[in-house]
């Protein structure tokens, strides 16, 4: 089979019980604008456009990235995208 441009997203927050700073002050800061907030917690996303010879191959080759480099799995979760 040809392998052919699939497009990825990849989220990447922190996992539950890890300190989030970044979430915690925009937390703090949307009460002070007057939201209703309980939580905010603060990931990425990464597009990414790589060649496999179908969703499968592609998900399987976005995961060993985020397991290498894209994520922290110690203290990230993430979740792998193929959008075609």
């Amino acid at each position: 089979m040809r392998a052919a441009v699939r497009r990825a997203t990849v989220l990447v927050r922190p996992k539950p019980g890890i300190l989030d700073p970044q979430g915690e002050a925009v937390c703090s800061a949307l009460g002070h604008l007057g939201f209703e907030v309980q939580d905010a917690r603060i990931g990425k996303v990464i597009d990414l456009e790589v060649e496999a010879a179908d969703e499968k191959a592609a998900k399987a080759e976005v995961e060993r990235m985020c397991e290498q480099l894209l994520a922290n799995p110690l203290i990230e979760s993430y979740e792998v995208e193929i959008l075609g």
